[in-house]
């Protein structure tokens, strides 16, 4: 709970609460978040509640719709399908530009993101999805395309609660000492398979959980919502 504390400070404390649930999946997909009483529970007023919605908002993680209020944002299947299509395109185009010219400074910057692994609760995960987030924003910063790394980051974003499902704690540090390894042997062709084979070992494993035990949450079809 967040008391007696100042603007940014409970803004920022509230958006990291409801950004992990929302990752975590306690706070299903179209789920109306009610802003006065998430102000009661937090002990704050309206206006840090709002702040935060709007910030998770721009991450893609709550929909605001006028005259309604603010939902945890769901997707059709076939958004899903899109996203996690252009996360491999835009994954490819980074590691096969930051094979030839990534230096050892960042290597070894890739090699120390992880803080090993701690268990299965919602803090550790909370953490491996952010070092993980980092991991490819760094890959694609090593690319030399800022603007690259920035758009995969946000994706990254969007992506969060759908990652959780299928990133065991355990095996998320040796997946991306692969990468690193490919990408310490400067050969492109190595790199872009090495991230080959983890994006699309995720993208299978991501879309059987959402098929096979998330349907009752997530809305499965090729219809767009946008006009929801």
């Amino acid at each position: 709970m967040v008391r007696s504390k100042s603007g940014n400070t409970s803004k920022n404390l509230i958006y990291k609460e409801l950004r992990r649930s929302i990752i975590m999946g306690h706070r299903k997909p179209g789920e109306r978040l009610n802003l006065e009483a998430l102000a009661t529970s937090h002990g704050t007023s309206v206006t840090p509640v709002r702040d935060a919605l709007q910030m998770l908002s721009q991450e893609g993680l709550v929909t605001i719709k006028p005259r309604s209020g603010y939902f945890v944002t769901h997707l059709t299947l076939k958004q899903l399908r899109d996203m996690l299509e252009l996360r491999a395109i835009l994954e490819v185009a980074s590691i096969e530009r930051a094979a030839t010219q990534i230096t050892a400074e960042q290597l070894e910057r890739l090699e120390h993101i992880h803080a090993g692994y701690t268990g299965d609760d919602d803090e550790s995960y909370d953490r491996y999805t952010s070092e993980n987030r980092h991991f490819h924003y760094l890959v694609a910063e090593a690319s030399g395309n800022h603007e690259l790394a920035e758009m995969l980051g946000h994706l990254h974003d969007r992506l969060s609660r759908f990652m959780v499902l299928c990133y065991a704690g355990e095996t998320l540090q040796p997946r991306h000492a692969r990468l690193v390894e490919a990408l310490r042997t400067h050969d492109v062709a190595v790199a872009r398979q090495a991230m080959l084979d983890e994006i699309n070992e995720t993208r299978e494993t991501i879309l059987e959980c959402i098929i096979q035990e998330e349907e009752a949450f997530w809305r499965l079809g090729n219809r767009d919502n946008s006009s929801e």
